[in-house]
């Protein structure tokens, strides 16, 4: 049950990532996702089978932080308002719904003290997942490795030297992430831990919690 729970929660948050860049891209101008069918909530026109479903799912059976991703929404950033700045937007916006599932899901399970068991425990995990989850994919999609989202911020504010470095990795970009994924497993896995939980703290900050 935990598992099917899991793969709901990690599957929603993919495909509402993916559709923010959509979304976004086509209020600067861009309709490239939007013609190629990629602004609806269908999973099958944004799951990537190894990156959404079986990085997540080992992660979350190892007792791992969870990441991953979807197939990158395709923008062209010549139709985009202020060029690399309008991709960065664009970039960002996938993140911050992230971001925002994770701090709504907090909110209420805080204030109606869900997280201290008060709904039963699979309803206080359903809401821990959704934080743990959207914030394990927020932080994995702002490495500055092309094409994750932090590499079009990183691009929007580099020098042409970085912007080329940037460039020259695109082609091969994932398979540096598989590589430093399975290399330096405990590194990363520790870097995402200590990302977590330096959200989770500000997160408690906004309710006036203190954390020892």
């Amino acid at each position: 049950m935990n598992l099917i729970i899991v793969l709901i929660i990690i599957v929603g948050s993919v495909i509402l990532h993916e559709l923010a860049h959509g979304v976004v891209a086509y209020w600067l101008g861009d309709s490239t996702a939007k013609d190629a069918g990629r602004l609806t909530l269908n999973p099958i026109k944004h799951i990537d089978p190894y990156m959404s479903i079986i990085v997540p799912v080992v992660l979350y059976l190892l007792n791992a932080p969870v990441f991953g991703g979807a197939k990158p929404v395709p923008i062209d950033r010549n139709n985009l308002k202020w060029r690399e700045w309008g991709t960065a937007i664009v970039a960002l916006a996938g993140p911050l719904t992230n971001f925002l599932l994770a701090l709504i899901a907090f909110l209420i399970g805080f204030h109606t003290k869900i997280f201290y068991g008060s709904c039963g425990t699979t309803v206080e995990f359903i809401f821990t997942s959704i934080v743990s989850i959207n914030l394990g994919f927020m932080l994995f999609n702002l490495i500055p490795i092309p094409p994750l989202d932090g590499s079009r911020v990183l691009y929007a504010i580099a020098p042409d030297s970085v912007r080329a470095l940037l460039a020259s990795m695109e082609r091969y970009g994932f398979i540096i992430i598989y590589v430093l994924i399975f290399l330096l497993g405990p590194v990363f896995s520790s870097l995402m831990v200590n990302g977590l939980n330096a959200v989770l703290n500000f997160f408690y900050f906004l309710v006036g919690y203190h954390m020892i």
